[in-house]
């Protein structure tokens, strides 16, 4: 017991912290950051209450502090300042520019409050610390505060006007949407929402929003989580498609595997067979392979191996002209 009673000790600390960074926190939550069960965060939540902490809680919704108590601001250890250094590296090539700004901003308030011998700590790891920029634009270079008006806009609830330059479209077109959330995917970054001119959800790459505004017009629904409808696009129907594999290639393949489907691979003999259920083996899945075609042989379906002889015979005609 009394082994426990530091990490336990910990434990309602960091739950304290964690209280006064959200508006309300689900008991749940906390079970799953720290690995335990719900009764020790009850039990947790109790010794905070018994010390005086005016903790609010209310069944089926979660905890939250009442309005107006907080403690004094806290101090970061060396370790937690040191991942800080990470985030802002990565938040330097990956975000777009006035969001980089912004968190550029937060981190001088982060570092303010630390002692001086961490200060001096963390700036002779900073410069040691290097983050290589993305092959291409995440963003358009025209457009440097699309995600800081797309993080207003769903905390709003509030529609944004686009200038959209699709792949296929020669012209930029005009789209009022609904933003419902942002996620980074296979190297960009994109915009979900509910997209008026098509009556229906639509995606949206970053790079090719060619302007962005802000409007006062409120969401004209109620949207689910993005991560709902990112599992629906997961759903849609696929092919199988057995390949195999030289295992000298096979690792070239990793990096993007699990984008075109991947779910299982076997060994056998000199090869590596490689299981994917494929969204579109027509256009991404073929012409992908086709990178890797003479170290790879299609086992199914036959459609892809037509594809790919439709492909090289195209290829084969455009270098005779």
């Amino acid at each position: 017991m009394l082994d426990e009673s530091p990490k336990r000790f910990d434990r309602i600390i960091a739950i304290l912290i964690q209280l006064q960074s959200k508006k309300i926190v689900k008991a749940q939550e906390l079970a799953d950051r720290f690995e335990v069960s719900l009764r020790t965060i009850y039990r947790d939540i109790r010794s905070l209450e018994a010390s005086g902490v005016p903790v609010y809680g209310e069944a089926g919704i979660g905890y939250s502090l009442v309005d107006g108590y907080r403690l004094p601001p806290v101090m970061f250890t060396r370790e937690e300042a040191s991942s800080f250094i990470a985030a802002e590296k990565l938040m330097q090539k990956f975000i777009d520019k006035e969001l980089g700004q912004h968190y550029a901003s937060a981190m001088f308030k982060l570092k303010s409050v630390m002692k001086s011998s961490d200060k001096d700590w963390v700036s002779s790891i900073e410069s040691k610390v290097l983050i290589q920029p993305p092959s291409g634009n995440l963003f358009n270079e025209n457009v440097p505060d699309a995600m800081t008006i797309l993080f207003k806009s769903i905390a709003d609830k509030t529609q944004v006007k686009l200038k959209y330059q699709a792949f296929e479209a020669e012209e930029t077109s005009e789209r009022t949407i609904e933003p419902v959330g942002i996620f980074h995917d296979n190297n960009n970054w994109y915009v979900f929402g509910f997209c008026h001119l098509r009556n229906d959800y639509r995606q949206f790459r970053a790079d090719r929003i060619q302007g962005i505004t802000k409007t006062e017009f409120p969401f004209s629904k109620e949207h689910l989580p993005l991560e709902t409808y990112l599992k629906k696009q997961n759903e849609c129907p696929t092919t199988r498609v057995v390949i195999l594999v030289d295992k000298k290639i096979s690792k070239y393949l990793a990096n993007e595997k699990k984008y075109h489907g991947f779910i299982s691979q076997k060994t056998i003999g000199e090869k590596i067979e490689m299981t994917f259920l494929c969204r579109d083996i027509e256009e991404g899945f073929s012409r992908w392979l086709l990178m890797f075609a003479d170290y790879t042989t299609i086992v199914e379906p036959q459609r892809l191996k037509d594809r790919i002889m439709e492909l090289l015979e195209n290829y084969k005609t455009h270098l005779l002209k």
